[in-house]
């Protein structure tokens, strides 16, 4: 599957363009709030550094708890959304379809007229909703479900860290005799009144993804975060409201990306259906519930490994933040790929082109690895110089040095997996991803524990790579080895046999041309990281994995 067509995997067809038109904006709007929270840091940064600290022992806590109702609302929302878009578009289709035949043999006209007139019938319903309730807009039910559930969430992620504030800040290591304590909690209280316009911008984000829409979200989100960064400083510094203008800066934000996203939503789709049963709520809490055990099991794993390090020491923890974050932020170029294959696929599936299922799958894995092994080396020959931006600290530096092979090496595969969970999105394969990460956790906790009490912060980083490497297997797994094939419903069914296939073939017999490049990609790294090391700017002991890595 990697390998087949693997010369046309940067071609400007249609289907690369296609790609190309929903994974950038995506990309670009998943960078926005980073820049923007960067920028928030400067800020807060000159009020002081106890400030400095409290907020971002807020922000952590905020993220968490919003990526793990996020998550799941919007990967659920954006594969239903494709699909009920391309079933109404296929019907109608079909009906414009036999509408010009009736016009050559009048009883076919006379037969569709008596088949829409019969009680019960569904084949039009979705374009007759559509044409009743607003001409020129589509009927997407998920729509209105994926906002109000947002909405709700919202609510009651608003309620919770109010009153969860304090006991949670605690299990943070700031207690109340904590100088940290008290700007932290004002600002993490404050800041939770925005989270139903987070959830909310978030589930529309989905609908958009779903229509192959990322330009739209793109453009609101810079407003709203263009309007942070300029209230930021007038709330701060002028009305000298401190952490608090952060924070009220950073609602007002995210209400503006909310009302311009359902204002331009409503131009597209109708919204709000006139019963309760068109809403999808079995379908999206369903397969969101999946989803949350997936997100809950994953960040686990990774706070479990923040934890660790930060029980190493502060420097540790310093060096290991510093990585940690290097190590996330390259995935959201990976996301945008896989965004735009979660899309494509769930719209295709819904059309019935399982060809160009098929295609698509193959098409973004891999760009997935190209993009992996693009980001490796770039990342080995820049983070050596590039870390002194974070800190001037040697002995920090000396342990970012030893984590920078393997923020490096595991690109690939972190960018392999992404494109994975998109792929199963798209066919609906929650169930899969959930179970598959439980058991994925499980080995990672036991390495993470076993590994970083033996080997310390190396051995926290060998935990993660083992991680993605399992989430890569677990990717792997399903369309080669899976053995419960017939339990799967017929869209699954279709794309793990014919990827199966299209990998066994790749794997036993991979084209030269990518054989080489890929080995051409980790011997320059290996290089490098030697010829740093001969000058004993990295110790030669911690490039052993490499060599690991090479081989598998």
């Amino acid at each position: 599957m990697f390998f087949s067509g693997i010369r046309n995997a940067l071609a400007d067809d249609e289907l690369g363009l296609e790609i190309l038109h929903i994974s950038l904006p995506t990309t670009l709007a998943l960078a926005a709030d980073p820049i923007a929270s960067l920028i928030d840091t400067a800020f807060i940064g000159h009020i002081g550094p106890v400030e400095l600290a409290a907020v971002g022992v807020s922000i952590a806590i905020f993220n968490q708890i919003s990526k793990i109702t996020i998550i799941p609302l919007v990967s659920v929302t954006t594969s239903l959304v494709a699909e009920e878009d391309a079933a109404e578009q296929r019907h109608q289709s079909e009906k414009e379809i036999l509408l010009e035949e009736s016009v050559v043999n009048e009883s076919v006209k006379v037969d569709i007229e008596g088949q829409e007139d019969k009680p019960g019938n569904t084949f039009s319903r979705n374009v007759d909703k559509r044409d009743a309730l607003g001409r020129g807009k589509a009927y997407i039910p998920s729509a209105s479900s994926g906002i109000v559930i947002g909405g709700v969430l919202g609510v009651l992620q608003t309620l919770f860290l109010i009153f969860t504030a304090k006991p949670m800040l605690n299990y943070m290591g700031v207690d109340s005799n904590s100088p940290m304590f008290k700007p932290a909690q004002q600002y993490l209280t404050l800041r939770s009144f925005g989270a139903p316009a987070v959830i909310i911008s978030m589930a529309i984000q989905g609908v958009f993804r779903g229509i192959r829409d990322t330009k739209t979200p793109l453009y609101a989100t810079v407003m709203g975060d263009a309007t942070n960064i300029i209230l930021d400083p007038l709330l701060m510094f002028v009305v000298r409201l401190g952490v608090s203008g952060a924070a009220i800066a950073h609602i007002f934000s995210q209400y503006l990306i909310s009302i311009l996203l359902l204002w331009s939503l409503m131009k597209q789709v109708v919204l709000l259906p006139p019963t309760m049963k068109d809403f999808q709520f079995g379908k999206i809490l369903k397969n969101g519930f999946l989803l949350l055990v997936k997100v809950g099991a994953a960040t686990f794993c990774v706070t479990l490994s923040a934890s660790l390090a930060a029980r190493k020491g502060s420097t540790t923890m310093a060096a290991f933040q510093i990585c940690l974050q290097i190590w996330m932020a390259t995935s959201l170029l990976a996301d945008g790929l896989a965004v735009a294959g979660q899309a494509i696929i769930a719209s295709e599936f819904a059309k019935r082109d399982y060809k160009k299922v098929i295609e698509s799958a193959s098409r973004v894995l891999q760009l997935g690895l190209i993009l992996g092994l693009v980001l490796s080396v770039l990342l080995i020959s820049l983070l050596p110089f590039g870390s002194k931006l974070f800190t001037n600290d040697r002995s920090v530096l000396q342990l970012i040095s030893i984590g920078i092979p393997y923020v490096a090496a595991t690109q690939p595969i972190n960018a392999l997996a992404f494109v994975f969970d998109g792929i199963n999105y798209g066919a609906s394969d929650f169930t899969y991803s959930a179970y598959s990460m439980i058991m994925v956790a499980v080995v990672s906790i036991c390495s993470l524990y076993v590994l970083s009490s033996s080997f310390g912060f190396t051995g926290i980083w060998i935990a993660l790579s083992i991680y993605m490497a399992l989430r890569i297997f677990a990717g792997f797994w399903r369309p080669l080895f899976s053995s419960n094939k017939k339990k799967l419903n017929n869209r699954r069914l279709v794309l793990h046999q014919d990827l199966g296939a299209s990998l066994l073939k790749t794997l036993i017999c991979a084209s030269s041309s990518m054989r080489l490049l890929t080995i051409v990609s980790f011997g320059i790294l290996i290089l490098t990281c030697t010829a740093q090391a001969t000058l004993k700017r990295y110790p030669i002991m911690e490039y052993h994995y490499f060599s690991y890595f090479f081989l598998f």
